[in-house]
């Protein structure tokens, strides 16, 4: 049985966000999916949602992102934002998690962690199609950590896991490492949005100065983010500024 740190989390959190509460639940078909669902009936209290086992969890443009109690960390962090601009966000949380995992942990743009060119974890964030009367809508940030190694399921390559970093890391205390945290960094894009970032997330930069490929075809060297997150990439034609919702990036082959 997974003793989770439920308590500890919510005493460090509940200051920065009244009504906030954590629960564990043993599955759910994806801690993002129920939160959207909550949203979209009218609950709109922050809480931080972990599922020991998730069945139909989702990872960016719908891929699937399956988890075992034990072996991957899977949780979501539900809470009403209000920046001047959203843009960056996943970039953000990333930053945030990586700084409290370990410092061989890269980013790769936008939104998956990576550990020598593996990757380790992943970052989905929705948001609730309605706005409050503060002008705060409801975010929903869904983060996912291999703890243990996993199979390599098709892949040239395993992925990473944490205990290549922390061999004792379980699931509840890699969540007491990065949840508090979190909720520190996501308020603190609320305010700044993410210029408070850029240097941080540039810090970790996994695709920086490496040739990359986008889904479109083009080929091109990736040179770093702009001020709202966009990657930057050296193409043919130019400087071109790529924003998340219109590839998938990876390392060109050598």
């Amino acid at each position: 049985m997974i003793r989770w740190p439920a308590e500890a989390i919510w005493e460090a959190v509940a200051p920065l966000l009244p009504g906030f509460t954590v629960e564990v639940l043993p599955e759910l078909d994806s801690t993002n999916s129920e939160l959207m669902r909550r949203a979209r009936s009218g609950q709109t209290e922050p809480v931080l949602l972990v599922a020991e086992r998730q069945t139909a969890g989702r990872g960016r443009l719908g891929r699937d992102w399956h988890s075992g109690a034990g072996d991957s960390l899977t949780f979501s962090l539900a809470l009403p934002l209000a920046p001047a601009d959203w843009a960056g966000l996943s970039l953000a949380v990333g930053a945030s998690i990586a700084e409290n995992l370990h410092p061989a942990v890269r980013l790769k743009w936008p939104n998956d962690l990576w550990l020598s060119d593996r990757k380790l974890g992943g970052i989905l964030i929705e948001t609730a199609g309605f706005v409050d009367a503060g002008g705060a809508r409801q975010a929903v940030i869904g983060v996912g950590l291999n703890i243990a190694p996993r199979p390599a399921a098709g892949l040239s390559t395993p992925p990473a896991c944490v205990r290549e970093l922390l061999p004792q890391a379980d699931a509840a205390s890699v969540l007491q490492r990065v949840a508090p945290a979190l909720v520190r960094d996501v308020l603190a894009f609320q305010q700044a949005g993410f210029a408070a970032f850029r240097l941080r997330f540039e810090a970790r930069d996994a695709l920086r100065d490496r040739a990359v490929t986008l889904s479109d075809g083009t080929a091109g060297t990736a040179h770093g983010v702009s001020d709202s997150g966009a990657l930057l990439v050296h193409t043919a034609a130019g400087l071109q500024a790529i924003a998340s919702s219109e590839v998938s990036v990876r390392p060109a082959a050598p």
